[in-house]
């Protein structure tokens, strides 16, 4: 017996949608299939991971948050003796 299944409809960005249509070009899955298990996987990791480790996909920040963002890329600080430390082979 199949399972009972019902169709939802959600409106995504232009760019969302070139990624899916790709992915199901090259893959030859379906986008139901497809939509349907990042949607699961999505949830469970919701439902299961602690919401301080939980990393939304777009963090929203002020202009002057940014602008000290975009300092730190441009001119990072020098690695501390412990960073080193922590990255050797």
């Amino acid at each position: 017996m199949a399972a009972k299944q019902t169709q939802i409809s959600a409106v995504v960005s232009d760019g969302t949608k070139a990624l899916l249509d790709r992915l199901t070009r090259q893959t030859g899955l379906k986008k139901a299939w497809v939509i349907e298990t990042a949607l699961n996987h999505y949830l469970h990791a919701l439902a299961e991971l602690p919401a301080d480790v939980f990393v939304p996909p777009h963090v929203v920040v002020d202009r002057a948050t940014w602008d000290r963002v975009a300092d730190r890329i441009a001119k990072p600080p020098a690695a501390t003796p412990a960073m080193r430390k922590l990255f050797e082979p």
